[in-house]
């Protein structure tokens, strides 16, 4: 079974505690790595200026205390982190559903407006999992 490294459960308990249940769950059949959890200001206009975040410092759900928001990327045996789109689309899928059965809202970075069509994004960020309602 796959597990959490140091780094990714300190990053883990910087956020929101479904977040923390959610990807506790995730992590016992689908090997992941927690790339962010909460964010400071600094870091958060930092990517801003980087263009990796569209929105400025206190803007984003990864600015609150705790965290609303996570960055999480599959982890592949052998070849470590993948970005790579299909398997993050496959990755999204997986947490998403287990999000619905512990009754937890998401929205994906991969599809920000929840549809479903996943050609009508104007900014793609596959790692990301956010709270809505929060």
């Amino acid at each position: 079974m796959a597990k959490f490294s140091n780094n990714s459960k300190i990053k883990l308990r910087s956020c929101d505690e479904k977040l923390q249940l959610l990807f506790n769950v995730v992590i016992q059949n689908f090997d992941c790595t927690i790339i962010d959890g909460y964010r400071s200001n600094i870091e958060q206009n930092r990517l801003f200026l980087e263009k990796k975040s569209k929105l400025s410092a206190g803007k984003s759900k990864h600015n609150t205390n705790p965290s609303k928001a996570i960055d999480v990327a599959p982890y592949i045996a052998g070849k470590g982190l993948s970005f790579d789109l299909n398997q993050c689309y496959f990755f999204a899928g997986y947490v998403i559903r287990i999000a619905e059965e512990l009754g937890i809202t998401l929205r994906w970075g991969g599809d920000w407006d929840s549809d479903g069509n996943l050609n009508d994004q104007s900014f793609n960020d596959l790692v990301h999992f956010e709270l809505l309602g929060e």
